[in-house]
């Protein structure tokens, strides 16, 4: 118990960057009541998503943290469970962060809930190790939980909360001339968009061969890559290799999306998997269309033929089809970015998420009480 609250909850997010899952986090610490809920933050030292807490006036504790492996991170996240007096662990879904806070919270026999994120398939014997350091599990989408229980997680043990978006953020009006000067594109250029780390999972070789074609019969059309990662490097260099420089434009990480996801034709997400896709909700909001990949939980933030268009994980083919589905039917693409913004405000809400992860913690501490 605290002084402000009738639960003190620690949350566990040890990544350095404001990323989709660690945006979540702070819409969460945001929108959880103050009345039921005194939110303490643990992060490394100088995250970005500690110094957002800190706007938000939440209190933080950062700790030093040497990567995934790093194992004493356990004895230092004990130390401020003890001195804060938390009642409740939290643990934000990250490889490394997410063992190390588990097993401060059972040192401890505090209650401890994780956020899982991710889609991807666990070994059984390690999913018989790792959660069985957790009371509850919160999936954000639904995809996530079937993996999770296809893998042997017990089925009660896993909630359905789907991530959120900052709706009111992305009600920007569209200015593509602003957008063309921003960036220097051409005044007449078709600019769409792929917002996400540079890494393979993603899909951009995928989009790259799609947009060799598309090129060929739509001169006008420029691609904004937006995003960092390790396959930086390689991807300029396949761009050029493909004389596709004029076409593709990589500029970096972008934290003021929802100044330029209005003035894009539509968004493109052709990840070979996906938990769901912080930035397909946020295109939606914005009013464009989406072309994702049936895949993960992709499914559960564009629906195909109202809201976007699905296409099969890694088939270029496909891809290259439904971009020039929408990029011969502006009109289509409208409605689709107009029916997708309705669905985001009424569906994936902060205040619906937030609500849906406070009731977890109820039920976990009430379990507890009964023990």
């Amino acid at each position: 118990m605290s002084d402000h609250g009738w639960l003190r909850v620690a949350h566990i997010e040890l990544g350095e960057h404001l990323y989709g899952g660690a945006q979540q986090v702070l819409y969460l610490l945001a929108a959880l009541p103050q009345e039921e809920v005194d939110s303490l933050l643990i992060c490394p030292r100088g995250s970005a998503v500690g110094e957002g807490a800190r706007r938000l006036g939440i209190e933080v504790e950062e700790i030093d943290y040497h990567g995934d492996l790093d194992w004493r991170a356990v004895s230092r996240i004990r130390r401020i469970l003890v001195r804060h007096r938390v009642g409740l662990v939290h643990v934000h879904s990250r490889r490394g962060a997410d063992v190390w806070g588990g097993l401060a919270a059972r040192k401890l026999r505090l209650p401890c809930i994780l956020s899982r994120r991710v889609d991807h398939h666990e070994r059984r014997w390690a999913v018989a190790l790792k959660y069985r350091l957790y009371d509850h599990v919160i999936a954000i989408s639904a995809g996530i939980r079937h993996v999770m229980i296809s893998d042997g997680v017990p089925a009660e043990a896993v909630t359905c909360v789907r991530s959120a978006v900052d709706w009111e953020r992305f009600q920007q009006p569209a200015d593509r001339s602003a957008l063309a000067l921003r960036f220097g594109l051409p005044d007449h250029a078709v600019v769409i968009g792929i917002a996400a780390q540079l890494i393979p999972r993603k899909g951009h070789d995928v989009l790259l061969d799609a947009m060799t074609e598309l090129v060929v019969r739509w001169p006008d059309l420029h691609l904004m890559v937006m995003g960092k990662g390790p396959l930086e490097s390689l991807l300029k260099e396949q761009i050029r290799e493909r004389d596709l420089a004029h076409h593709i434009h990589c500029v970096g990480f972008l934290s003021d999306l929802e100044s330029v996801l209005p003035s894009l034709a539509f968004l493109v997400h052709p990840a070979r998997t996906e938990g769901l896709g912080v930035v397909l909700l946020q295109a939606a909001s914005a009013g464009i269309a989406v072309i994702a990949s049936d895949a993960g939980g992709m499914p559960e933030a564009v629906t195909d033929g109202e809201t976007g268009v699905l296409i099969p994980p890694g088939d270029a083919k496909a891809l290259e089809m439904a971009m020039e589905q929408l990029l011969s039917a502006p009109a289509q693409a409208t409605a689709f970015g107009q029916t997708g913004r309705a669905r985001m405000l009424r569906e994936f809400s902060i205040p619906v998420m937030a609500e849906g992860n406070l009731e977890v913690y109820r039920a976990v501490m009430a379990a507890r009480s009964a023990d």
